[in-house]
């Protein structure tokens, strides 16, 4: 049987020390802050990061240069045979696609895939991919699966400021002021390539409200009932977000919740205080 290594990236909320215990590779996001590079848990940790965003210093997202992506792979070739590699949706970044295109110099032995994930669903395609291995199947094969399962995830957000929306461009200055002085709380949707406005509402009790309401609708019609992962994600503080958890799990008691932070390449985009419930179906592969 093939040996074959799981690699992703920090997008999946995985911690360099969570990735030496579960057996995986983790390639660190770049991030320039004050025209400065850092490498998000190698360089930048979570609290430098909020601390910086908000000073208001000048933060942008980056890809891992190919050569740091190569280097990483030839040397987990040395002892697998494969690499299955999951990085962040293309839709969000262009990492898949340069790590696509780099793997055609790899004859096969690594297999990129673009599953639409980020954050905790992103997560939970690298935990797939790990019990899929554990159950006999080859980097090809792991690919096709994820592939095929690539949109059977659902994200919301509600966020606690505009400043960042508004810094991004994302929404106008004019906007901005006028969801400030009528507390409004937009509610953001990520169900495949891309972070979409999902709805307005007034204060964070209605947003939390709405995300919960769409959580439920997704579980009834787009999955039908199925089993999935259900989660939680913040950038809000940690008491926050274990209240935010224990609404969730009082809403769906039938399912246990992961709660992560989350990503860091969001976290620039919404700034802190955000709350998010994520879900991705159970794979028929696993059931």
């Amino acid at each position: 049987m093939k040996k074959i290594a799981i690699v992703t990236d920090s997008n999946s909320g995985i911690t360099q020390a969570q990735a030496k215990t579960m057996g995986i590779y983790v390639v660190p996001m770049p991030f320039f802050i004050d025209e400065k590079l850092y490498l998000e848990d190698i360089t930048l940790t979570q609290e430098e990061f909020y601390g910086r965003l908000e000073a208001d210093s000048d933060i942008s997202t980056s890809q891992p240069s190919p050569g740091d992506v190569m280097d990483l792979w030839e040397e987990v070739l040395k002892e697998y045979d494969e690499i299955v590699h999951i990085p962040m949706s293309s839709g969000l970044s262009s990492t898949c696609e340069t790590a696509m295109m780099l793997s055609k110099d790899y004859d096969g032995r690594v297999q990129v895939v673009d599953n639409k994930r980020i954050s905790v669903t992103m997560r939970q395609s690298v935990l797939d991919a790990v019990e899929l291995v554990k159950r006999g199947k080859d980097a090809v094969q792991i690919k096709e699966i994820l592939e095929k399962h690539a949109l059977d995830a659902s994200i919301y957000i509600t966020v606690d400021t505009l400043k960042y929306l508004k810094k991004g461009g994302r929404i106008t200055a004019a906007a901005a002021a006028i969801g400030t002085v009528l507390n409004l709380k937009p509610v953001l949707q990520i169900q495949g390539d891309k972070l979409d406005a999902f709805s307005k509402c007034r204060g964070f009790k209605q947003g939390k409200k709405t995300m919960l309401d769409a959580m439920e609708k997704d579980l009834l019609h787009r999955f039908e009932g199925q089993a999935v992962h259900m989660q939680a994600a913040y950038t809000c503080s940690e008491e926050e977000a274990e209240k935010w958890k224990k609404e969730i799990e009082e809403r769906f008691p039938n399912c246990e919740v992961h709660m992560d932070k989350l990503s860091l390449s969001i976290a620039c985009h919404i700034g802190p205080g955000a709350m998010a419930i994520a879900c991705t179906k159970k794979l028929d592969e696993l059931a």
